[in-house]
């Protein structure tokens, strides 16, 4: 991870330090060191629990702006610049100091020939220069607060590019001020409209021109406060604006194209910050291809991360991903500016019956919950709508109800059921005088009740008076261009509501100190190695995580004793540091009964062993379990986030179902039945076929246990396979049949991969 501390506005993650037994965790720039050792604002590996807030007020509002390189000569792209910026001071009311050695004046203003000579400390700096470096660091002297670099040719050109933004960054950390870009533009200084009211959206881009479309939303009525464009990221990054903008008292939504985060654990806390004060992030992140994530790093630079990674991240902690700039568009303005839903349920109305039918169907697919309207509001409905037509949800008019008085009488009728949050009407064309009436009657409606009225306006033309003029001129209805996009923000926003009524930052309960397993098992963990098989299974075993009754043995006499001892049948199989994927050697013999059979497979296993030159620590005689579903828990370290944890269907087909679940931690339970949740096999827990229900709890609590080993071991865990874990029927638990386990060296290298892996 990459990180640096920039006085007090901003500490962001470095890598996972895992205390040692014994040592008590350093005292932090923000927490207080309590006499157990623990801090206030740190976990058990060092990082960060809270997320800083910068105070960027004097960025987007600064008193005094310094242009370095300004320049009034017609036909040079700082002339262009300079004028842009100019006019933004006068707007937000900052006094604007020109800087150029070659002139006296720029636009009729006195010119100054360097940073020294400025009349004034300044809030803001613009740099329209080739080269940065020099002039931050006479800035860091003039204590200035915020700088902006245009200029390109850093990380988003190569290595040569990476080593210079490092130079750079190097630089600003040292100054004390706080750098915007490089290879950023002008649109934190655009002209926003300052006639529109209610919440707005607040703006994040790594790519300018990606955000065009939702700062286009002005046109439509939809207010927005604030656009930051981070480009390299160099100092300031997304998670800055997300903390900041989920603080700010306007911002009714978040709107965020990203096409690499700098720091995952920074991003997590500054939606965990958004997710406390509830304010919704939505955000279009690239590179779920190997092709989008070449592209994105060739432009900005960074690291895009492992997309799986990346989505579940940004799942447990609300942030609500997105495709198309199309969707960023709509799903931002709906959720900036409808009131918490009433209810869950859509109400589909329409003027013909395939209409309706044709959205219920993709709603529903979608998971919306469609109910249907009682007897009752069924009665009702048919006093204005012909017998013959279906009002049980979809509703439809037939048509000519719409014409009259008693269009808006079935509006208030399906708005007034206690079911129904949200009533959605697809308009699939104008067919005036029709259309123009239901429209006007939506928005009078939408004006009398809290509940959400969403439009689908399906003309391809968008000249229409009841689109430009009625739809478009209501704050209070929610009007779309598609289906799709329609159905993708108002299952945003039920999901949003439901998340933030029921979220508790799993930071507070991030531990804050070693607990007595980590002690017991950093003492098993060997740097840079593999374990075996049997010394993994003891660090479960440290964390309390059952494995089967067994012995590790030397001799065919002591496998003997031990299967009578553990029971028979017995499973016996080769312990080695190097043995990853032992059935492929034929290195475990499955339902041994005798005393016979055990000699003769401790013979076996251990000649296999030595023609392949596998050097064993000892044979496992081991419990056999049979009955109970296959899982797979596991830890691995993503370059972004740090230790993720993984879920899914185990056993000998783990790598060709792929069905699996992220957790990034911390998470609570919640989270880990929202993982198992995920998994396309859910219902083998639930048992199928005759089987028993399996025991979820048990494997929640190993869930839990092992990401509880991914905090505390931190980097020293490199990588962590229970496969499988039995999960016995309930109430009888969960058993890890096999684990591997592989420790980072002291420079935090993992072990060489096995030769069998």
């Amino acid at each position: 991870m990459l990180g640096s501390t920039h006085g007090t506005l901003t500490t962001h993650s470095r890598p996972a330090r895992v205390v040692a037994c014994g040592e008590q965790p350093p005292p932090t720039v923000h927490g207080v060191l309590r006499p157990d050792g623990s801090t206030a604002d740190r976990d058990v590996s060092g990082r960060p629990v809270h997320a800083p807030v910068p105070d960027l007020d004097r960025f987007f509002r600064p008193e005094s702006v310094a242009v370095i390189g300004a320049s009034d000569s017609e036909g040079r792209p700082n002339t262009g610049i300079t004028r842009q910026l100019i006019a933004w001071a006068e707007r937000v009311g900052a006094r604007l100091h020109p800087v150029n050695p070659g002139r006296e004046q720029v636009f009729g203003r006195p010119c100054h020939a360097g940073v020294a000579d400025l009349p004034e400390p300044v809030d803001l700096a613009v740099l329209l220069v080739g080269d940065p470096i020099p002039v931050i660091e006479q800035l860091g002297d003039a204590k200035a607060k915020f700088a902006v670099a245009f200029a390109s040719g850093f990380a988003e050109t190569g290595a040569a590019g990476a080593a210079a933004q490092a130079r750079l960054a190097d630089v600003v950390e040292r100054s004390g001020l706080r750098l915007l870009g490089p290879n950023t533009n002008l649109n934190a200084f655009e002209k926003f409209r300052e006639d529109l009211d209610g919440p707005a959206i607040a703006l994040i881009t790594q790519s300018g021109h990606q955000g065009r479309p939702v700062f286009a939303l002005q046109e439509l009525g939809i207010r927005l406060s604030h656009w930051a464009p981070t480009g390299n990221e160099a100092d300031l990054e997304t998670a800055d604006f997300l903390s900041y903008f989920a603080s700010r008292p306007e911002v009714g939504a978040i709107a965020a194209y990203v096409e690499g985060l700098k720091d995952g654990r920074s991003f997590l806390l500054a939606a965990d910050r958004a997710a406390r004060n509830k304010v919704p992030v939505i955000a279009v992140k690239v590179g779920r291809t190997e092709t989008g994530a070449r592209t994105a790093a060739s432009h900005t630079g960074k690291l895009t991360g492992a997309d799986e990674v990346v989505d579940a991240a940004m799942r447990q902690f609300g942030v609500i991903r997105v495709d198309g700039l199309d969707e960023l568009q709509d799903t931002a303005a709906l959720l900036a500016r409808a009131k918490k839903p009433a209810a869950e349920g859509i109400a589909v109305y329409s003027i013909s019956g395939g209409t309706g039918a044709h959205f219920s169907d993709l709603a529903t697919a979608a998971g919306l919950h469609l109910p249907t309207l009682p007897p009752a509001k069924q009665a009702e409905l048919h006093q204005w709508i012909p017998e013959y037509l279906n009002v049980a949800n979809p509703i439809d008019n037939g048509g000519h109800p719409v014409g009259d008085w008693r269009g808006r009488k079935i509006i208030d009728a399906i708005l007034a059921d206690p079911s129904v949050g949200v009533l959605i009407c697809p308009i699939t064309g104008p067919f005036p005088p029709m259309s123009d009436k239901l429209a006007q009657d939506l928005v009078d409606a939408a004006e009398q009740t809290d509940k959400l009225v969403c439009v689908v306006w399906g003309s391809p033309v968008g000249t229409e008076d009841a689109y430009r003029h009625t739809l478009l001129g209501s704050s209070r209805v929610a009007t779309f261009r598609t289906f799709a996009n329609c159905i993708t923000a108002v299952r945003a926003y039920l999901d949003h509501h439901r998340f933030a009524a029921n979220y508790r930052s799993p930071f507070d309960d991030a531990p804050r100190v070693l607990s007595p397993s980590a002690r017991k098992a950093q003492a098993l963990m060997r740097p840079g190695q593999q374990l075996s098989e049997h010394a993994a299974k003891q660090l479960l075993r440290a964390y309390g995580i059952r494995v089967p009754r067994e012995q590790l043995v030397t001799s065919a006499a002591a496998a003997v004793r031990a299967a009578s001892q553990v029971g028979y049948p017995v499973v016996m199989k080769a312990s080695g540091p190097q043995l990853a994927h032992k059935t492929e050697l034929g290195l475990v013999k499955v339902g041994l009964t005798s005393a016979s059979q055990v000699r003769d497979a401790y013979r076996e296993l251990t000649d296999i062993a030595r023609y392949e030159g596998v050097p064993l620590d000892g044979v496992l005689v081991c419990q056999m379990i049979e009955r109970g579903v296959e899982m797979v828990v596991g830890v691995t370290h993503d370059s972004l986030f740090g230790p993720t944890v993984t879920v899914g269907l185990g056993g000998v087909l783990v790598e060709v179902l792929r069905d699996v679940a992220v957790g990034v931690p911390p998470f609570g339970e919640d989270q880990a039945r929202a993982m198992l949740g995920e998994l396309r096999g859910h219902a083998l827990l639930n048992g199928v076929r005759g089987a028993p229900p399996a025991d979820v709890d048990a494997l929640v609590e190993v869930v839990l246990r092992v990401q509880r080993m991914a905090l505390e071991l931190g980097e020293d865990l490199a990588e962590l396979d229970i496969n499988p874990l039995v999960v016995l029927p309930r109430g009888q638990g969960a058993v890890a049949l096999d684990a591997l386990a592989v420790c980072h060296g002291p420079q935090g290298d993992a072990a060489s991969a096995p030769r069998w892996a």
